[in-house]
């Protein structure tokens, strides 16, 4: 038998499991805001049954790299994502083989949502707006052609206004989107005027990272069930607006100070914080993927974050490319390499500001750049050191009122 037949009849083996009960869906046939990994248990006896489960770990290695390589997009690359869920040997060995977004520029697990993107390569997404139920749903561009393709979903927020903030809570699963939900992985809160956003990580990005515990945190922690999961919220990223002098009629100005990121992560050899799995309560009830099993925690005031010089040293700084006035189209501009279509005051994009001296080339290269495409349709581009769950937090803050601003 040749191995390419050999790589077929496995694939067709772990069909056949995944129809008796292992259930891999990605939900072609539903709207593209539904469209979630969903995983059950997978029944051993029916892996017991086949012949893979006496497989040779070389041999198992040499198949399962050879199918990483082969499946490098979506939506084939599922069939990666069906081999980690056989069992845990299956796991632990795609896990060592599908290397991070950093090198291999692919988004294959949820952890690779929380980890950087790809150095020298933008790695092209878009968003989709709800307003009738305050939802954003982010996707992974396929076709680069086309600005909102048939995308692969990745993450899902949904907008709530408080009395004196709003909060945009961010999870792994488009149809629960709460804090008490087991996909929630963080969120994005508001200050009254829109004008200061917080965002928080659902786990530590760094053995440092501190929480933000309140009354509310503390009563939590009494429930914990294990006390692996952290009972707080990670502040990894602070942005700002400044007062806009032109109203709506002139660009706005942004900053975002990455509290988790050095700002040498931008220089030649530099390195980011990687997060390397989500945090989950039991390695049983989820043998495919380990999600975060917690719910989240309510802040009782937005924390001020690191304005004076000495807070931000040695943090990365993100600041807004500023636009040049056109004069034959009377508007402000930005080269977007074709990606953004609408003009809009929500569009931007975002480089490293210097730290000390003048800036270098590595601060002329665009960080993350959003613009819009359609009434309620998004681009976002993002790339290393930002992951694509800090990404989508910038742009979503790009979508709320600020007052004081406009």
């Amino acid at each position: 038998m040749s191995f390419k037949s050999l790589i077929q009849d496995m694939r067709g083996e772990l069909g056949s499991i995944s129809r008796k009960g292992f259930d891999v869906r990605f939900g072609y046939g539903r709207s593209r805001s539904q469209r979630v990994v969903q995983d059950t248990c997978v029944p051993v006896d029916a892996f017991k049954q086949s012949c893979w489960a006496s497989m040779p770990p070389e041999l198992l290695r040499d198949v399962l790299m050879r199918i990483e390589e082969s499946e490098d997009s979506w939506p084939s690359r599922k069939n990666v994502v069906s081999c980690a869920g056989v069992c845990r040997n299956w796991r632990e060995i795609v896990k060592e083989i599908v290397k991070v977004p950093e090198i291999s520029s692919k988004l294959t697990f949820p952890i690779s949502l929380k980890q950087p993107g790809p150095r020298g390569s933008l790695v092209q997404c878009y968003i989709m707006r709800n307003c009738s139920n305050q939802t954003y749903y982010l996707f992974l561009g396929l076709n680069q052609a086309a600005a909102n393709d048939d995308g692969k979903f990745l993450l899902a927020a949904k907008r709530f206004r408080r009395p004196t903030c709003t909060d945009y809570i961010i999870s792994l699963n488009s149809e629960d989107v709460s804090r008490g939900s087991n996909t929630y992985i963080g969120k994005l809160r508001s200050n009254f005027l829109g004008t200061k956003f917080t965002v928080y990580d659902a786990q530590p990005t760094n053995p440092g990272a501190q929480v933000t515990r309140t009354r509310s945190s503390r009563l939590l922690s009494l429930k914990q069930v294990s006390p692996r999961i952290p009972s707080g919220n990670y502040p990894v990223a602070h942005i700002s607006y400044e007062l806009n002098v032109l109203g709506s009629r002139g660009p706005r100005r942004m900053q975002c100070v990455m509290d988790a990121i050095p700002a040498s992560a931008v220089e030649p050899g530099g390195t980011a914080p990687t997060q390397t799995e989500l945090l989950h309560s039991s390695l049983e009830n989820f043998p495919s993927f380990s999600f975060f099993r917690s719910k989240s925690i309510r802040a009782e005031s937005l924390p001020s974050g690191p304005s004076s010089a000495g807070q931000k040293e040695g943090l990365l700084v993100l600041k807004n490319k500023a636009p040049r006035w056109h004069e034959q189209l009377q508007c402000w501009c930005l080269n977007f390499n074709g990606r953004v279509t609408v003009a809009s005051v929500k569009n931007f994009q975002l480089v490293a500001a210097p730290e000390n001296g003048p800036a270098g080339p590595e601060h002329e290269n665009v960080i993350l750049q959003f613009g819009k495409v359609g009434k309620d349709v998004f681009t976002m581009d993002y790339q290393y050191p930002i992951s694509a769950f800090q990404a989508f937090t910038i742009c979503l803050s790009s979508f709320d009122t600020k007052i004081a601003c406009e």
